[in-house]
């Protein structure tokens, strides 16, 4: 039911956020944009709006679209995204509101445990390791007494290797055939999303629900009378994924495991089903094992060894097709043999339109692992997929985040998702960057593909480091890069006898990371690409973010590689209109690392000489907040060591 609630009113300080929230001061930009997002609800249209960090954009866009009512599908990034959402910001606007909303996450089958799966595994007793023998017990003593049967709920690591087994995925799911549907812990969380008025998603679970039609998603949507996109910088990439198709070595090896438990009742099968295991693993091994295939991916067609991939390509699907006509033939046996013969035939399918380019205007690459290798299918655009998928669906799609605009235009993000007739607004951060904060370039810098590059940068670093007392972020641009930079600084703290603790992306996870980081109040972390944006850390423990490189994606990705190459013979420039934006894009996530509240302060130091010495370098650093800038190392230093 709606709510008869004027904006001006509710965000004052003497208002219902004010009296519910601590510390809650009025912020015009918050104001400006809830009433942005509550036109375009009710007057059923969407919106692309850039809300600079500090405009309060998720209390925004939640207070109009919980006072408009009717059923609202949120979708952020992240799961710590959705958690944040669900316990913590509806609650406060809901209890602000004094209104009842039923709010619902929504997420992936792997979340939850499978109780078919579950019961299988223990009555096959194969698994891959002590551990998993003891973890299967204390599962089924959980799923047990469980109401919600979210893996989250249990001390089991995440990365166990028991959670294959007691987990489901769309292929080998029964359905209604399933002897446990009603008891199913993932029918009931989509029971509950069906009733709730708020649903929280996450972005590679909205597309995947809908375009694979995966979830019960695809049954949500079309009753959703508003759709938000929250980080929806992230949206072209999750979308070519699922607009795509891949098959990998992984899948194929799973469905041989799960009917190798199924058939043991039937010898000559199981024992069949045992041979093509075999052989199957020999085919994808010696297809790894190909000359420049390990480890690498790239466009089918620049494959330097085509032939002889073909040849075991080819055999590959052969040995699929046996394997179909062998699960086909005991189809009477029930719901969950006919599974094993679906998706038998799925793989096939898939690998025979990967080898034939079945579809056009999509990239065919291989990227290969160790011990594993994956075939794609990914459209060089999302646009046209995009535009029918939101069309098919008459809502309210209200598409946000802190990094959307590229010197105030929309255009980039808006051509990547087809919504070139949408309306955009930007909202430039409160903060008072010119005050508090510092963007400073160092001179002679060499050029980033120089062999002391990483030297150089260390020892430019090094002086801000110590009159920040550590508090410093090295945001990286590539793993090798991160390593080199730990390296050279270890080197050069051991030198000088400093002992700020450093940590490093990879040893720990992201939480511990930033916990330990926050802890020591004078540490230096350094991490790639995973800490470039999601990270909040807020006061006096960073005051100094370094970034090494301007972003720009490697032309090695064969997939970003054909987009180039496609922008140009169009007879466009396609470092003006995707690689520069994408790389302006990911470098206000970055440099967003810096200030996150109105009483922040500290530098920003970009190291890569381009953005002062090329001519689109102007464009790079107008797209960033407003920072107070200069290349004086004195002037940086003092304005660190005036900090405390």
């Amino acid at each position: 039911m709606k709510q008869e609630v004027i904006i001006d009113d509710f965000f004052d300080p003497q208002g219902a956020l004010g009296k519910t929230v601590d510390n809650y001061h009025t912020r015009t930009e918050q104001i400006e944009m809830a009433k942005l997002v509550q036109n375009a609800i009710e007057n059923n249209e969407s919106l692309i709006i850039e809300a600079g960090t500090g405009v309060g954009k998720t209390f925004a866009y939640l207070v109009p679209a919980i006072i408009n009512g009717g059923k609202v599908v949120i979708s952020t990034a992240t799961k710590n995204l959705q958690d944040q959402l669900f316990f913590d910001d509806i609650p406060k606007i809901r209890d602000a509101l004094g209104v009842p909303v039923d709010i619902n996450i929504l997420k992936g089958r792997a979340n939850y445990i499978c109780q078919l799966r579950m019961e299988d595994a223990l009555l096959q007793g194969q698994f891959f390791n002590k551990e998993d023998a003891k973890y299967i017990r204390e599962i089924k003593k959980f799923a047990d007494y469980s109401v919600s049967g979210e893996i989250s709920e249990l001390s089991i690591p995440e990365k166990a290797t028991i959670w294959p087994l007691v987990t489901s995925t769309k292929d080998n799911c029964l359905g209604q055939n399933c002897e446990f549907y009603k008891s199913c812990f993932v029918v009931k969380a989509r029971k509950k999303a069906l009733d709730s008025e708020i649903v929280i998603v996450n972005h590679h679970l909205f597309f995947a629900d809908f375009v694979l039609k995966d979830e019960e998603l695809s049954e949500i949507l079309p009753t959703a009378n508003t759709v938000i996109f929250d980080e929806a910088h992230q949206l072209p990439d999750t979308a070519s994924i699922f607009f795509g198709q891949s098959i990998s070595s992984t899948q194929i090896l799973n469905l041989l495991q799960d009917s190798n438990q199924a058939y043991v009742k039937f010898p000559k099968t199981f024992n069949l089903i045992a041979d093509l295991t075999k052989s199957l693993q020999k085919i994808i091994d010696e297809l790894i094992d190909i000359p420049g295939i390990k480890n690498n991916k790239f466009d089918i067609q620049s494959i330097g060894n085509f032939d002889s991939f073909l040849k075991k390509f080819n055999e590959l699907i052969e040995l699929i097709n046996s394997l179909h006509l062998l699960l086909s033939k005991h189809n009477d046996q029930g719901p969950e043999f006919e599974k094993f013969t679906e998706r038998a035939n799925d793989i096939n399918l898939k690998l025979d339109g990967w080898i034939n380019f079945k579809q056009q205007e999509h990239i065919y690459w291989v990227e290969s692992f160790k011990k594993s290798i994956q075939f794609n299918s990914t459209p060089i655009s999302v646009a046209e997929y995009f535009t029918k998928f939101k069309k098919e669906n008459d809502s309210s799609w209200i598409f946000t985040s802190a990094t959307l605009a590229v010197r105030e235009s929309f255009e980039h993000f808006q051509s990547l998702m087809g919504l070139e007739k949408t309306k955009t607004k930007l909202l430039l951060s409160p903060f008072d960057y010119n005050k508090n904060a510092c963007l400073y370039v160092p001179e002679d810098m060499p050029g980033p593909a120089d062999s002391l590059y990483s030297l150089t940068l260390v020892k430019k670093a090094l002086p801000l480091i110590k009159s920040a007392k550590g508090r410093a972020f090295i945001l990286s641009t590539s793993i090798r890069a991160m390593e080199e930079i730990r390296s050279l600084l270890l080197d050069e703290f051991e030198k000088e006898n400093i002992t700020y603790p450093i940590l490093v992306q990879g040893s720990g996870s992201k939480k511990l990371l930033l916990d330990q980081f926050k802890n020591h109040g004078n540490a230096i972390l350094i991490g790639s690409v995973s800490f470039w944006e999601g990270v909040d850390v807020r006061g006096a423990s960073l005051s100094l973010v370094i970034i090494d490189k301007l972003p720009f994606q490697s032309p090695g990705d064969p997939v970003f590689a054909s987009k180039i190459k496609m922008i140009n013979e169009s007879g466009e420039n396609a470092f003006m209109t995707m690689q520069l934006p994408q790389a302006i894009i990911r470098l206000k996530q970055g440099a967003g690392r810096l200030i996150r509240d109105e009483f922040d302060k500290g530098v920003l130091m970009i190291c890569d000489p381009r953005i002062v010495e090329k001519k689109y370098g102007s464009k790079i650093w107008r797209s960033l907040p407003a920072f107070k800038r200069t290349r004086d190392e004195r002037e940086v230093i003092q304005f660190l060591e005036n900090l405390d």
